[in-house]
């Protein structure tokens, strides 16, 4: 298996690739003349048959299509958000592979009304700044979300705000996926209905939203305050230097 492309490991390669069939012509001739775009994909789950899994692997299946060189990163063994655990390996990874990116889906679970902590302690190991770098400044954001039960967007709320908080560019359209067991087949692959047709809009959503933006990446985020703050000390400062003046 491919290194962070475990969405091309399919379960049953004698079942029907419906990613396969999809007309994206329009779009893979249009990312032609464009660098790949690179997106992190995180999901929400650590279940052996994780629904957020699976959906974000048929989101990455897309992307993959267009062109986009996807990463999923797996967090299982991802230590608990603390003060000591920096230098771990699992945080090291996730962090470098946030820096990697230009574009990054989100897939969680709702439970209890939001996200999970296993999704949400994937989010606080990627804080807003790294000594002066901003991890996820700029960066594109696709949300999306399973539900066990009827279909809710508490989730995908949630996960918005995360995004603008991490001062990225979160496209407008989203996926909620009610009774998610009910929706994939034995060979983990997404059934056909107006919740998939959604999922690919998603995904060239990202896509789109990405080529257009990254270019202009530098003019977005350049911003007032951290220019007078580079001209007062010839760089942007890490939080902990600040807290030192």
């Amino acid at each position: 298996m491919e290194p962070y492309k475990p969405f091309r490991a399919v379960k049953n390669a004698a079942a029907d690739d419906w990613v396969a069939n999809l007309d994206l012509a329009a779009l893979q001739e249009y990312g032609k003349g464009h660098t790949p775009i690179n997106v992190l994909v995180l999901y929400g789950s650590l279940r052996e048959r994780s629904f957020s899994r699976l959906l974000a692997f048929e989101i990455a299946r897309i992307l993959d299509r267009l062109g986009a060189d996807v990463r999923v990163y797996d967090p299982s063994g991802l230590p608990v958000k603390d003060g000591v655990s920096e230098n771990h390996p699992k945080v090291k990874e996730l962090r470098e592979l946030s820096q990697w990116s230009h574009a990054h889906l989100w897939v969680s679970p709702e439970q209890h009304g939001n996200v999970t902590a296993v999704f949400k302690n994937q989010i606080d190991w990627i804080p807003l700044a790294l000594g002066s770098v901003r991890p996820t400044q700029g960066r594109t954001l696709a949300i999306a979300q399973v539900c066990g039960g009827s279909q809710s967007f508490n989730a995908v709320n949630t996960l918005r705000i995360l995004g603008r908080w991490m001062r990225m560019f979160t496209i407008q359209n989203q996926s909620s996926v009610p009774k998610a067991w009910t929706e994939f087949d034995n060979d983990d692959r997404m059934k056909p209905s107006d919740y998939r047709q959604r999922v690919v809009d998603v995904a060239e959503e990202l896509f789109k939203f990405t080529l257009i933006l990254r270019p202009q990446m530098e003019f977005l985020t350049d911003r007032h305050s951290e220019r007078e703050e580079k001209l007062k000390n010839g760089r942007l400062l890490s939080q902990a230097e600040k807290l030192q003046k």
